[in-house]
């Protein structure tokens, strides 16, 4: 069996980013119920938010699902204790060190995957303790890492420096490029930017639309003094650009920022003073799909090129 789905329980080796205002119990729930594996998005929640999303969600589905928790996030300690209290059973970790909590979430019964953007963090990931490694190449949507690596260049560097099971992530929205991260040596997928765009997401129907009329080369990655972040052109990241052509500080680019950009824009759908993550993938898909199609195209899609792909020299 392969080694995703017997770690998490799983029919298939899909894992649903866990995105701030995207990723719901709707979300989540959908994913698991169609044989994925639906991750909860903790960052942008309240402690009691999360709580109640958990719960939500195990109403929903009687099928593994999990929380993506960024250890950057300011009530670590509240949050963490939740997951012990609701019973979940499977974390996702992120920006931040995986050696801080996954022994306390392991010791709890937790499996326990990190996402990294270096082979460097890969190895301290299994010297922490980690069951699994999400590696996410730099055409991934949101908080990036600063290798500015891709993922076609990542995984196999990864694959070569760990023996754990690893996801692939960052431009990945069909089963064919499931398919290639299969052959440079991982295992599953962690896709974002497509359940982003789903029926179950929580985002805005103006940021969905927006995504789904984007082409390539519509999204960049800015914010590299503070968090590398991709973004769609145009709002607020001209703002962004025009401030980091012109060398502002740390201290500006945080005044730039401000607060709530990221739920003005996704939640609230700002289009122009919000701040609109999303993945260069988002330039491949022009309909909302239910998690459910998603699931069933890319696993189709995965099975046809399998199957079809036939090279010679």
């Amino acid at each position: 069996m392969n080694r995703i789905c017997q770690l998490f329980g799983i029919q298939y080796p899909i894992i649903q980013g866990g995105m701030v205002w995207c990723s719901g119990w709707r979300l989540a729930s959908a994913v698991s119920n169609a044989g994925g594996l639906g991750l909860i998005g903790a960052g942008s929640m309240h402690p009691e938010v999360l709580r109640e999303h958990i719960r939500k969600c195990q109403a929903a589905t009687g099928k593994p699902f999990g929380v993506n928790v960024p250890l950057m996030y300011p009530e670590l300690e509240t949050l963490m204790n939740i997951l012990v209290e609701e019973g979940v059973k499977i974390v996702f970790t992120s920006a931040g060190n995986p050696k801080t909590w996954t022994s306390f979430l392991k010791g709890h019964g937790m499996k326990v995957a990190h996402v990294v953007s270096s082979s460097k963090f890969a190895v301290k990931c299994e010297q922490a303790g980690v069951d699994a490694i999400v590696a996410e190449g730099f055409e991934a949507g949101g908080h990036n890492g600063r290798e500015e690596t891709t993922t076609l260049c990542l995984i196999p560097a990864v694959r070569r420096a760990t023996s754990l099971p690893l996801m692939a992530a960052g431009g990945i929205g069909t089963g064919s490029a499931m398919l290639a991260t299969f052959v440079l040596g991982a295992e599953g997928v962690q896709i974002g930017t497509r359940f982003a765009l789903t029926k179950e997401s929580s985002a805005h129907e103006n940021f969905k639309q927006l995504c789904l009329s984007l082409n390539e080369g519509d999204t960049k990655l800015l914010l590299k003094k503070l968090s590398p972040t991709r973004l769609v052109k145009g709002g607020f990241a001209t703002a962004v650009e025009e401030a980091e052509a012109r060398g502002a500080s740390v201290e500006e680019m945080k005044e730039l920022l401000g607060k709530g950009r990221a739920k003005k824009g996704i939640f609230e759908g700002d289009l122009q003073e919000g701040e609109l993550e999303i993945g260069q993938v988002a330039s491949l898909f022009r309909e909302t799909q239910t998690a459910a199609e998603v699931i069933k195209e890319i696993m189709e899609d995965f099975r046809y090129s399998s199957i079809n792909t036939s090279l010679s020299l």
